[in-house]
């Protein structure tokens, strides 16, 4: 039998400390969306992570800029009423793709963030297994483009600097 204090110790024991959570919601608007993005980002913030809204879904994840945002626990107040997603779910062509999922991969690198929660349905959360399948792979691509990218810039500014 359970310790009647065992669920405490359990969330003390947690730490979200140096990670930071995205949530997304993907596909039809379901109830219960929004209850399961308030308790995302209510127990991220409680074990000590970062907390990011991803507005409109994975399309939101490919596109970036504004769509990802921070989220607070006041954020997530007042939501529990409301239907539908206050985050927003869009369908993405593009995160079919490679080139898609390479871009939400930088995305997400960008802000730092180290975890995901994807809310949906059967597709959302096929698309969430390839995500994670593919991860390791994705950022060594994003790894050698940014040390190509450096090499271009040294092999640019050592020739530069020989001019002179």
């Amino acid at each position: 039998m359970a310790q009647p204090d065992s669920k405490k110790i359990f969330f003390e024991n947690l730490s979200g400390a140096g990670k930071a959570i995205a949530v997304l919601t993907s596909g039809g608007d379901a109830q219960g969306m929004n209850g399961a993005v308030r308790a995302v980002v209510r127990m991220g913030l409680y074990v000590g992570a970062k907390v990011y809204f991803i507005h409109e879904g994975y399309q939101g994840m490919v596109d970036g800029g504004d769509n990802i945002k921070e989220a607070t626990w006041e954020s997530v107040s007042s939501m529990l009423q409301l239907g539908g997603t206050v985050i927003g779910s869009a369908r993405c062509k593009e995160f079919r793709t490679h080139e898609g999922r390479l871009k939400a991969a930088h995305n997400l690198v960008q802000r730092g963030i180290t975890n995901l929660c994807v809310i949906g349905g059967d597709g959302s959360l096929t698309g969430a297994n390839l995500f994670k399948e593919e991860w390791s792979g994705l950022l060594n691509e994003l790894v050698e483009q940014v040390t190509r990218g450096h090499l271009f810039w040294r092999s640019w500014a050592d020739t530069v600097g020989k001019n002179r």
